[in-house]
């Protein structure tokens, strides 16, 4: 005997509405966009390693003896164009991380559909506007500031609904 699926339930002021059991699958049209955007986000730290890799060899600067592919160059660390793309993708994983996890717990308080969705979007968004002013076409402040405020505060605004709609549970 099959248990019985939870079918979403549906409000006339808000649409579909998931219910408890179903806020982390694909019917879930929160879930589905965070899903996207987080990939989204993954797959341009990734490109942070090939950025890296790439400016590496564009400038010849290479951090171990064995990765020495032309001649008459030493091993070296301090490029100021590899260690601007190091940073840049430092930055990511010291930001997105915490934003992936702070997202997940934001969709367990079921927010509302539209304003998650567009917190995802321009989270991600700004985290890729980051990294064009950072490391790929340096532009000056206070661009890559207000980038990485950008997802900063979202991240702060989610963990703020998270404290308030849980705080009569401690």
């Amino acid at each position: 005997m099959s248990a019985p699926s939870l079918a979403p339930i549906t409000t006339p002021s808000n649409g579909t509405v998931p219910t408890p059991g179903n806020l982390f699958t694909l019917d879930n049209r929160v879930f589905c966009c965070y899903l996207f955007w987080a990939t989204v986000l993954v797959a341009k730290m990734l490109l942070m390693s090939l950025l890296t890799a790439l400016q590496r060899f564009r400038y010849k600067i290479f951090p171990n003896e064995e990765d020495l592919f032309f001649k008459n160059i030493e091993v070296q660390f301090d490029d100021p164009h590899v260690e601007r793309v190091r940073r840049a993708h430092r930055n990511d994983m010291e930001n997105i991380l915490p934003y992936f996890i702070m997202a997940l717990i934001y969709i367990s308080t079921n927010p509302n559909q539209d304003v998650a969705c567009n917190l995802f979007r321009v989270a991600s968004l700004a985290r890729i506007v980051h990294t064009l002013v950072y490391a790929v076409y340096p532009v000056p402040q206070p661009s890559r500031i207000l980038a990485f405020g950008t997802m900063l505060l979202i991240t702060f605004y989610m963990a703020a609904v998270v404290a308030l709609r849980t705080l009569s549970f401690i």
